[in-house]
């Protein structure tokens, strides 16, 4: 029809009408007249519904003010026609309400389906688990606290010492030949190697260094399996024993030295000198056997291998006492019976002495 007659159709899309330059009046499109009716009609209806919301709010309260009112004057009557009943109903409203108890049953409320509360079905789960005791009766245990018999630090310590006399062994291999000569060999020669061993003092130094470690590891020995230094660490009870041992020969070392000189009896003391840490390089070397069993040994097996070592170190100092006495009574006139003197004041008594102070202390501070 519309191709028929040749009509338009009016459609949204239609080109808003030019205006004029010259006109002030704006025509709109049919598409923008729409959409604005469409925005007033929307704002219309929302202003009716906020107001409609207001007259009902104000609808309730000024039925809630008449209901008020209308019960406040319904007293006020019941108030005026009775006055008594007023004070009885007013007194009963301000004493608190005791309803006397019904003659049959309470009323049960009514059945509610519940779930188990949350710790009974835990405990309920725990207690059937077959394979943790979670709900039975708890047993003490009691544990020990686990000392650690480890001896790891001594098996290096020793073999660190071996390791230094192997070094010294081979490094200065015709010092120690010399050396074991003169400690077990009485010659006519004994006097040149003397001379020779004299003459090295490196070697020498360093068997005195052998001497204290091992000296020091078994006095360490002596008081940590006594009852002395039982409750002592070990390695600082060895550097205590090493720093008093080497104390001990530097002291005496000093005090020959100054006799010597003071009284020019040098050349005496000098082979006194030599005769001691002769015996006592030759004490580190035999000490060291007895260390190694010693440490890894048993409680019953160690008091013998101990009490073996004690014998030899006691034959070593006689044999020490012996042979210094023999060169010093050729350069000077010594009695056995002074030379006795000197072997109590400066070979025993302080020991003695070093022995009790020892004791005190570690009874002092342990």
């Amino acid at each position: 029809m519309l191709i028929l007659t040749r009509a338009g159709a009016q459609t949204d899309t239609a080109k808003p009408q030019t205006v004029q330059p010259d006109s002030p009046v704006v025509r709109l499109t049919y598409a923008d007249s729409v959409r604005r009716d469409s925005v007033a009609r929307i704002r219309r209806a929302r202003r009716d519904s906020i107001r409609l919301v207001r007259l009902a709010m104000k609808r309730d309260s000024i039925a809630a003010v008449q209901r008020d009112s209308a019960s406040r004057a319904a007293v006020a009557n019941r108030a005026a026609a009775n006055p008594v009943a007023a004070n009885t109903a007013a007194a009963k409203k301000d004493s608190p309400v005791v309803r006397p108890a019904a003659a049959g049953p309470p009323a049960r409320p009514p059945a509610v389906r519940e779930g188990p509360p949350a710790l009974v079905f835990w405990q309920h789960v725990l207690g059937i688990n077959t394979s943790f005791n979670f709900t039975g009766r708890p047993v003490v245990e009691i544990f020990e606290i686990h000392h650690s018999d480890s001896k790891d630090g001594f098996f290096y310590l020793l073999v660190g010492i071996l390791f230094y006399f192997a070094l010294v062994r081979i490094f200065f291999e015709k010092y120690f030949s010399n050396l074991m000569t003169l400690f077990f060999r009485v010659s006519l020669r004994q006097q040149q190697i003397r001379e020779q061993v004299l003459q090295t003092p490196l070697p020498s130094l360093l068997l005195n260094i052998l001497f204290i470690i091992s000296g020091g590891l078994y006095a360490c020995y002596l008081l940590h399996y006594s009852r002395f230094g039982e409750g002592i660490r070990f390695w600082v009870l060895y550097l205590y024993c090493m720093a008093l041992l080497a104390a001990i020969y530097l002291v005496k070392f000093v005090v020959l030295k100054f006799t010597g000189w003071v009284f020019s009896i040098s050349r005496a003391t000098d082979i006194y000198i030599f005769v001691v840490f002769l015996v006592n390089k030759m004490l580190g070397i035999f000490l060291l056997p007895f260390l190694i069993l010693i440490t890894f040994s048993g409680d019953q097996l160690r008091e013998v291998l101990i009490t073996i070592s004690l014998a030899m170190v006691f034959v070593l100092w006689a044999y020490r006492a012996l042979a210094g006495y023999r060169p010093v009574r050729n350069e000077i006139k010594l009695t056995p019976f002074y030379f006795f003197l000197y072997l109590c004041a400066f070979e025993i008594a302080p020991l003695l002495l070093i022995y009790k102070v020892l004791l005190a202390y570690l009874e002092k501070v342990y």
